[in-house]
């Protein structure tokens, strides 16, 4: 049941061997990890796309790095990259925040160094709005860098250990339903 409810929403096979980002890790894509759905390779796959995910770019850059990281281990890579997916236009700006903190308090800068949070283009025309907007993310510098990396690996870590404990509770509640049919 567990593993046809994955196999509805993941992508197939070809599907993500075709897809151009990616299709050029040729014969590293018929590895059978890369597509089982057991404990260890999905739990391994979701952490991977949650690493990636918080990764600096857009979803291809994102799908790139969640299906290196799961050639490299050997993990389920359809579930690394759906996973991918958390980090998108609602949740990214939350995310680099908590990470901004993390980092802070990781390095002890502290509340007390914090860049300016408004980023004023309403006065600027349009041709200097990248720019600006570059120089306002460049003023975060090392506590985001240090907190996407430390924000990264927590939620990877805490998602593994979650994805096994939620796989292992789904299989022994199967076993005591099936155990209490066989007696009825």
């Amino acid at each position: 049941m567990f593993r046809k409810i994955f196999k509805k929403y993941l992508p197939s096979h070809e599907s993500i061997r075709q897809n151009r980002f990616i299709n050029f890790f040729g014969e590293l894509l018929h590895h059978h990890n890369l597509w089982h759905l057991h404990r260890r390779s999905v739990a391994g796959g979701f952490a991977a796309g949650l690493f990636a995910g918080l990764i600096p770019g857009s979803n291809p850059v994102q799908f790139f790095f969640a299906a290196l990281f799961s050639i490299t281990f050997k993990v389920n890579l359809p579930v690394a990259a759906l996973t991918t997916l958390y980090s998108n236009p609602f949740t990214i700006l939350p995310l680099y925040w908590v990470a901004y903190l993390l980092g802070s308090f990781f390095i002890d800068n502290g509340m007390n160094n914090l860049p300016p949070l408004e980023l004023n283009l309403a006065d600027k025309p349009f041709s200097e709005w990248m720019p600006a907007v570059v120089t306002w993310l460049t003023s975060f510098g090392k506590p985001l860098i240090i907190g996407l990396v430390l924000l990264a690996s927590l939620l990877a870590i805490t998602g593994y250990f979650l994805v096994r404990l939620v796989w292992r509770f789904y299989v022994i509640h199967a076993w005591h339903k099936r155990h209490h049919r066989a007696q009825l």
